[in-house]
C-alpha cells in the first residue's frame, strides 16, 4: 500500500483512537470512583465495628458496675420478710410441682427445665436493653435478688446471741431459717455446729456461686443459678417422694456449684486469719478431707471453715426420721458459741473477695 494512503487510513483511524483514549480516561475515572466508594466503606464498617465494640464495652460495665450495687443492696436490704423475687418464685415452683409431679426421673427432669428456662429466658430479655442505665439497674437488682450473705451473716449472729444467753428453745425454733436438721434433741454444741455448718455451705450457696455465675453468664446466669439453687432446697434432697422426682434439680446444682464451691474453699483458706485462723492449717484441712464430705461441693466449704477456724465439723445429722453420718473433718475440737461469730466474719470476708473478683471478671470478660 502507499505510504500515501497509509496516511490517509491512519487519518481516518485517529478520530477511533481519541474516541478509545476517552473511553479509557472515562474508565480510569469510574475505577477512581469505585476504590474511592471501597474505602469509604471500609472505614464506615470500620467505624461500625468500633462503636459495636463501644456499644459492648458500655453494656459490660453497666452489668458490673449493677452487679456491684447489687452487693451494696444486698449489705442495705438484706431479704425483705415479704414479697422477696426467690419466694415468688419459690411459690411458682410449688404450684407447678402440684401439676407436673410423678415418681419418675423424667417427671424431675420435666419439672427442672420448665422452672430454670423462663428464668434464664428473663435474664436474656434484660440483655436486650440498650440503655447502659437501665441495664446497670436491672442487673442490680437481679444481683440483690439472688444473693443471701447479709441474710446469712444476721442468722449466724442471732444464733450466738441466743445461744450465749443459754436460750436453747428460741435457738431451736431459729436453725430451721439456716437448715433442715431436726433441733428437738441438739444441745448447745450440736446448734452452735449445726450453725457453723450451714454458714460454710451457704456462704459458697447464697454468696459465691450467684456472683461467680453473674461474672460468667450476666443477667441470665444470675437468675438461672438462682432457680436452680432453689429447686434443690426445694425437692433435691432424699426422700421417698423426691428420690426420683428431684434427681435432675439435684444433679443440676452439683454441677453449678462445682466450681464456685472450690473457690469458696480457697477465699476461706486464704481468709483464714481475719477468724484468727492459720492459710496454711485451712489450706491443708481442704486438701485432706474435702472430698470425704457426702456431698460433692458442700464439702470443700466446709472442710475450709473446719481448717480456718480450727474445729471439727461433722457428725451425725438428723432430718426428720432419717440420720446421716457424715465424716469429721478438720482437726481441733467441736465448735462452741463463740465459734459462730469467727464463722460469721470470715463468710463476710469471703463474700467481700468474692465480689470483688466477679465484678472485676465481669469487666474484663467475653464481650456479649
Amino acid at each position: 500500500m502507499p505510504i500515501s494512503s497509509d496516511r490517509s487510513a491512519f487519518k481516518r483511524n485517529r478520530p477511533a483512537f481519541g474516541r478509545d483514549r476517552s473511553t479509557l480516561q472515562r474508565d480510569r475515572s469510574t475505577l477512581q470512583r469505585d476504590r474511592s466508594a471501597l474505602q469509604r466503606d471500609r472505614a464506615a464498617s470500620g467505624g461500625s465495628r468500633a462503636v459495636s465494640g463501644r456499644d459492648r464495652a458500655a453494656s459490660r460495665r453497666a452489668e458490673a458496675l449493677g452487679m456491684l450495687a447489687g452487693v451494696a443492696l444486698d449489705a442495705v436490704l438484706a431479704d425483705p420478710r415479704r414479697g422477696h423475687p426467690v419466694a415468688l418464685f419459690g411459690r411458682a415452683a410449688a404450684a407447678l410441682e402440684r401439676r407436673v409431679y410423678g415418681d419418675a426421673r423424667p417427671d424431675g427432669v420435666l419439672y427442672t427445665v420448665l422452672c430454670v428456662g423462663p428464668a434464664a429466658l428473663l435474664g436474656l430479655a434484660v440483655t436486650r436493653v440498650e440503655n447502659p442505665v437501665a441495664r446497670g439497674a436491672l442487673s442490680a437488682v437481679a444481683t440483690w435478688s439472688v444473693l443471701g450473705g447479709t441474710t446469712l451473716g444476721r442468722e449466724g449472729v442471732a444464733m450466738a446471741e441466743l445461744l450465749e444467753a443459754d436460750d436453747l428453745t428460741a435457738a431451736r425454733r431459729r436453725l430451721s431459717h439456716l437448715c433442715g436438721r431436726d433441733p428437738s434433741l441438739l444441745q448447745t454444741p450440736g446448734l452452735a455446729r449445726a450453725t457453723v455448718e450451714s454458714i460454710a455451705e451457704n456462704t459458697s450457696d447464697a454468696v459465691v456461686a450467684p456472683l461467680f455465675w453473674g461474672a460468667v453468664a450476666g443477667v441470665p446466669g444470675l437468675l438461672a443459678y438462682r432457680a436452680i439453687n432453689t429447686l434443690d432446697a426445694m425437692v433435691g434432697h432424699h426422700s421417698s417422694r423426691y428420690e426420683r422426682f428431684g434427681w435432675a434439680s439435684a444433679r443440676l446444682d452439683d454441677l453449678a456449684n462445682f466450681v464456685p464451691a472450690r473457690i469458696t474453699g480457697v477465699l476461706t483458706a486464704l481468709g483464714a486469719p481475719l477468724a484468727g485462723g492459720s492459710v496454711r492449717r485451712a489450706a491443708a484441712v481442704l486438701r485432706k478431707d474435702g472430698h470425704r464430705h457426702p456431698s460433692p461441693n458442700a464439702g470443700r466449704c466446709e472442710a475450709a471453715f473446719a481448717g480456718a477456724l480450727d474445729v471439727t465439723l461433722g457428725g451425725i445429722n438428723v432430718y426428720g426420721d432419717r440420720v446421716e453420718h457424715r465424716p469429721e473433718m478438720g482437726d481441733g475440737p467441736k465448735p462452741s458459741v463463740k465459734d459462730i461469730r469467727r464463722s460469721v466474719r470470715l463468710a463476710r470476708a469471703v463474700g467481700l473477695a468474692a465480689a470483688g473478683l466477679a465484678v472485676l471478671a465481669a469487666l474484663r470478660g467475653p464481650r456479649r
